[in-house]
Order: C-alpha cells, then structure tokens, then sequence
C-alpha cells in the first residue's frame, strides 16, 4: 500500500514479492542454491583446534584449582608463585615473558601474593621502574608444600598418552607453542 493525499492506494505486486511477504525472511535465488548445495558448516567448533586447547587449557586450571586453591590463590598467583619458585630472583617483566602473562596480570599477582606475605620485592637501583622479586620463607614453604601435589596431578592428567606418544607429545606442545607466540608477533607487526 501506498499512501497518497490521506487515501490508500494498493500497489501491484509481481508474483516473487508476493511470496516473499508470505514466505518468512527473504533469501535471493542464488544464496538459496548455494545454502542447498552446501548446509555443511564452515567450521565446526568441536574440531577447531584453538578452542579444543582452549577447552583443555580451561578443564585443567579448573581441576588444577583443586591442588593450589586451598591457600586461596588464583592461576596467576599461582603462575607467579611456581616462576620464583623454580627460577628464585626473578623481575615482573621477566615473570610475564616467562609465563605469557601481560604484566598487568602479574603486578596484580605479586600484590595479591605480597599482601599474602608469599613474596618480597626489592628495588633495582640499576632501573628504579623494577623491582626483584623472591619468594618469602612463607612463599617457599608453599611452593614446596605444593610442587609434589601438582607434579601428583601433571602424572595422572598425562597417563592418557602413552609412554611411546609422549615425546611426539611433548614437541608437538612445544611447535604448537612456538607457531603460537609467531602468530601473534606476526599480528603485532600488521603481517596478518
């Protein structure tokens, strides 16, 4: 209908407009063959390797939580803690690239860690912007306290690959991990 001077005026309509108003969402010729042709998805979430480590990476800090959560620490304190813990004198910014941690998450950690007295920093007079950090005696004992229970629960997460598997395994963590931090220089710089 048009409206024209307060009067209602029927507009003819060919037969395929006619059938769109009455067929639901419009959908031009060719992308009805094209959706006929080919109702498979374009990508299936379930076997998109990004969101099945995803997945893994969620399914495990989430069972992991169960070992470290009871001195009420989260995954980037936790992260933090086992750094200091395997490397001692460490600097944030060296935590971070170590971890993967944007240093914003681990200036939180080490606040949340300090304020637990778990770790202690020092002032780098060669660079007044750092500090070193270490852990405190109470940190130590937590990371020692902790270490068996989490090397506990890395062997039973891992017994499902077989003893032969594990080294293909291993360099195929350690190539995805690598093309991973690649990906995302190559992004940075505007490569991708």
């Amino acid at each position: 209908m048009f409206a024209a001077a307060g009067k209602a005026i029927p507009l003819p309509l060919h037969h395929g407009a006619r059938s769109m108003m009455n067929s639901g969402p419009v959908r031009d010729g060719a992308a009805q063959a094209a959706s006929a042709a080919s109702d498979a998805p374009l990508l299936k979430l379930e076997d998109f390797l990004p969101h099945r480590l995803n997945v893994l990476s969620s399914l495990v800090s989430q069972a992991l939580t169960r070992v470290y959560g009871r001195y009420g620490i989260g995954i980037p304190e936790w992260r933090v803690l086992v750094t200091l813990g395997e490397n001692g004198v460490m600097t944030g910014k060296a935590v971070g690239a170590q971890t993967h941690m944007h240093k914003t998450k681990v200036s939180r950690a080490v606040a949340q860690l300090e304020q637990r007295r778990f770790v202690s920093r020092r002032a780098n007079r060669a660079d007044l912007r750092e500090s070193f950090l270490s852990l405190t005696p109470a940190g130590r004992a937590v990371y020692e306290e902790l270490a068996p229970s989490a090397l506990e629960f890395m062997n039973k997460l891992a017994e499902v690959v077989a003893s032969a598997d594990r080294p293909a395994f291993d360099r195929a963590m350690k190539q995805l991990t690598k093309r991973s931090a690649e990906l995302v220089a190559e992004i940075e710089r505007g490569k991708i």
